[in-house]
């Protein structure tokens, strides 16, 4: 923690914030509240996106080019091994941190934020938990540097949202592991060198069947689909991962046998709380440019700020966007704590999620036609958010968690 302390030092404090956005809309944070170290990230977290991310965000989505320049500068801010321990090369910090993070990397580019979610909670995540030391050290330390990032590996073309079916199988052939299947909606999928894959192993079992496989990337009988053209979060790859007797060694199963069913739903607990601060930082984004362009744009001999209409949106889109943020450091901190937090977790992406959404929408109708137009930012939050209501468990998915959580607590 004092390493991860000094390297925050070294890179200074936050500057004076681009796009007109008013300072003062910050202190919804409630600074006395977050320990030292905490601020501390948030402001090189805000100043690395206002400095590195703002000003490319817009090329990037555009080009659809992965922004590995900004990555390797992140791996060296200790923020894409977040939570690991330093004896693995990560910054040894805890999951409000990590939520901290991704909010403010994600407010300057959403695309960037959900590359590094991806890499802490769904790729490090499972191995840190479930690995072996000697798969910890391998598969954990070269990917918080910058230099290499993961993905996670278990969505079907036909079993979206039913994990528990999967269709892509492993088969032991001696010393190794043969895969055979596709997966599809893989996050990074063209710029990993690693993934976790899921495969049914046994399918009498069904999903108490399914195991956990760590393949490198790239790997003979291992290929990727085409790059998906993507409403949003462009500039992050997806594609399929295309298995055709892709051998691996015996030694790169993840866990035990037939634990993987287990190992993806701890993962994705995990995971929504990375997914629900990506959508805080696009929501607050979407906010800021919303404010700053109403303080500016006259109408009636003032600005419209001066309008109720615009003011009650501004009021609903902040209650919404405070509200799941304090859902989201709520799930971290019982995570952190080492508590029960599926159903906060879940509630937090969904919150956040959807707040987003609605935050991005109304930042456009007070921009009017400026809104629609890419020489502004609100039409590129405005799809950027729309994702965060379907992957990592869409919305409809998150209501039958939380409601299967509250259920469960009322009838024991």
């Amino acid at each position: 923690m004092a390493a991860v302390a000094a390297r925050l030092a070294r890179c200074g404090t936050a500057r004076a914030l681009t796009f007109g956005r008013p300072r003062r809309l910050h202190t919804v944070y409630q600074t006395a509240e977050l320990p030292e170290t905490h601020r501390m990230l948030r402001e090189t977290c805000r100043d690395f996106a206002e400095k590195e991310l703002v000003p490319v965000a817009a090329r990037l989505d555009k080009e659809h080019r992965f922004p590995a320049e900004q990555v390797k500068k992140m791996g060296g801010l200790g923020l894409l091994g977040m939570d690991v321990p330093e004896e693995y090369k990560g910054a040894g910090l805890d999951y409000l941190a990590y939520s901290i993070a991704v909010e403010e990397i994600s407010r300057g580019c959403a695309s960037t934020g959900v590359i590094v979610s991806v890499n802490n909670s769904l790729y490090l995540g499972p191995i840190l938990k479930f690995g072996s030391e000697e798969q910890k050290h391998k598969w954990i330390a070269p990917f918080t540097s910058g230099d290499k990032i993961g993905c996670f590996a278990l969505s079907e073309p036909g079993n979206g949202s039913d994990a528990g079916a999967a269709s892509t199988v492993a088969r032991l052939d001696g010393d190794e592991w043969v895969l055979n299947g596709t997966k599809a909606w893989i996050t990074n999928a063209w710029d990993a060198s690693a993934t976790v894959v899921f495969a049914t192993t046994d399918k009498s079992l069904k999903h108490k069947g399914i195991s956990a496989f760590l393949v490198p990337m790239p790997t003979a009988g291992l290929s990727l689909g085409k790059k998906e053209d993507k409403l949003g979060i462009r500039a992050s790859s997806t594609a399929n991962l295309i298995f055709e007797d892709c051998r691996i060694p015996k030694a790169n199963l993840l866990g035990q046998l037939g634990m993987g069913f287990k190992i993806a739903m701890q993962t994705l607990d995990a995971g929504r709380i990375g997914i629900a601060s990506q959508a805080l930082g696009i929501a607050q984004a979407a906010l800021d440019c919303a404010v700053a362009y109403a303080e500016k744009r006259m109408a009636f001999g003032s600005p419209i700020t001066k309008l109720q209409a615009v003011q009650f949106k501004l009021a609903d889109m902040a209650v919404a966007l405070e509200s799941a943020r304090l859902l989201t450091w709520r799930a971290a901190m019982l995570k952190d704590n080492g508590k029960p937090f599926t159903k906060e977790a879940a509630m937090a992406k969904l919150a956040a999620s959807e707040a987003a959404t609605a935050i991005a929408h109304q930042a456009i109708q007070i921009l009017g036609g400026m809104g629609y137009v890419t020489e502004m930012p609100a039409e590129r939050h405005y799809r950027d958010a729309r994702i965060t209501e379907i992957y990592e468990g869409t919305s409809e998915i998150q209501r039958l968690v939380i409601a299967s959580q509250l259920l469960k607590a009322y009838r024991s």
